[in-house]
């Protein structure tokens, strides 16, 4: 059976002001200040944030343990910035870790994961997270709820999460908690979030949403294909 797939950009719908409010809500993790935590964990990416947001929590003294995550992505697209296409995330993450003060021996990481989902569940082949019970979340600020939720469906302890995240810029602006309605990328990138995170959910891949937003569902369906 071909994968769904769900279009980064998809066709946004008119949003009323609660919509917004509520997509918000669901697609960004809560804005709260970070504390010392057990460990982070990074999402694999491309963008420089995956680097530079371990480094400045490794820095503040917020965690002692790194945990670095992903492979060579065959649907991502690569940020602007990234040099080597056929190099697993990981390893360009941890190099970079490296070379900013970070000990190796404070590095865990699986560089196999070509998704969300693999990112999780590769990691808990290395890594034991019943020795934890804090994490910091690190990937962009837009798709933090759906990390958290694929995070908090497959571990199974009672772990507290909080998001340590970056915001993304496409097309020129800045996808951000308090700008994303403005512009229509950040619509677009926001709105696939959320259609995403109802549909994965409905699937058991991730936490589902305790309530879908009224009049948005038939988007879901719409907006899947298969290849």
């Amino acid at each position: 059976m071909a994968n769904p797939l769900i279009p980064k950009e998809p066709i946004v719908p008119d949003l009323t002001s609660k919509q917004i409010e509520q997509l918000t809500d669901i697609t960004f993790l809560p804005d709260v200040t970070p504390v010392l935590s057990d460990a982070v964990f990074v999402f694999g990416g491309t963008h420089p944030g995956h680097w530079e947001r371990p480094i400045e929590a490794y820095k503040k003294g917020l965690s002692k343990k790194i945990i670095v995550t992903g492979g060579v992505s065959p649907t991502g697209i690569k940020h602007t910035d990234w040099k080597s296409p056929n190099t697993p995330e990981a390893e360009i993450i941890i190099a970079e870790l490296l070379q900013n003060g970070v000990r190796r021996k404070d590095i865990v990481y699986e560089n196999r994961s070509r998704n969300t989902l693999e990112n999780i569940l590769f990691t808990k082949e290395v890594f034991d997270f019943s020795t934890i019970q804090s994490v910091l979340i690190v990937c962009k600020n837009h798709a933090a709820g759906r990390q958290y939720r694929t995070f908090a469906k497959h571990i199974p302890y009672p772990i507290s999460c909080i998001s340590f995240g970056f915001d993304a810029e496409y097309r020129g602006r800045m996808i951000s908690r308090n700008e994303w309605m403005n512009s229509e990328a950040g619509r677009a990138r926001v709105f696939g979030e959320y259609l995403r995170i109802v549909y994965y959910g409905r699937l058991g891949h991730v936490l589902p949403l305790e309530s879908e937003i009224t009049d948005l569902n038939k988007y879901v369906e719409l907006n899947v294909r298969t290849e």
